[in-house]
């Protein structure tokens, strides 16, 4: 990934944090046919080895668990908001006319080492702290316990989880930085307005 050093990101908590609010990351692997690119709800847990864990689930169907055995080098991208930015939010585009169109993001790469974990006491543990995690802001949260054993556990058995050991994280943050303040403080202006809420406060300047 390009990274210019203006939008380097280096603070882990920083990093962390893309990854705890926006958990749906791309799994890129390479196998024998090639790269390959499978979306997934990650738990991150931050206090194991030096940058991290993620763990998931696939269907079993899915054969990314086999084409990508233990040991297997992977990458996941995890993405925060993004926004089309318009060279006539700047205020200096109406004086010097030196503006051009762009997007921003902001963008972590985690890389890491991959495990299997084709266990049911695994799958059964991570597919419960994933509900509890999403199911906490409703009214009456669901739980596995809805559900009837014998269904839960038929789900169970097709599916297989996986582990990232993380050997680092390496992110972008690309929010006008570059820009005046006047300039970057308008963009965020109008994306706010156009209901681009998140990406907006990102890019607001601070003080």
């Amino acid at each position: 990934m390009y990274i210019p050093a203006h939008f380097a990101v280096t603070d882990p908590a920083a990093l962390q944090r893309v990854i705890r609010e926006h958990p749906l990351g791309m799994l890129v692997t390479h196998g024998p046919a090639g790269l390959d690119a499978d979306h997934l709800p990650f738990e991150f847990d931050p206090e194991v080895g030096t940058h991290g864990l993620l763990s998931a689930h696939v269907a079993r169907a899915n054969d990314v668990w086999q084409r990508c055995p233990t040991g297997t080098e992977v990458m996941v991208v995890f993405r925060a908001a993004q926004a089309y930015i318009s060279p006539s939010w700047y205020p200096s585009k109406h004086e010097l006319h030196r503006q051009v169109p762009t997007w921003n993001y902001e963008v972590v790469h985690a890389h890491g080492t991959i495990t299997v974990r084709d266990d049911e006491r695994f799958v059964r543990g991570i597919v419960a702290r994933l509900t509890r995690r999403h199911e906490a802001a409703e009214p009456r949260p669901w739980k596995m316990g809805d559900s009837a054993p014998e269904f839960i556990d038929g789900l169970l058995g097709h599916i297989v989880g996986i582990e990232i050991a993380l050997t680092s994280l390496v992110g972008k943050s690309k929010l006008s930085q570059n820009k005046e303040t006047r300039d970057r403080a308008g963009a965020s202006e109008a994306l706010a307005a156009r209901g681009h809420a998140e990406i907006a406060e990102r890019m607001r300047p601070i003080g």
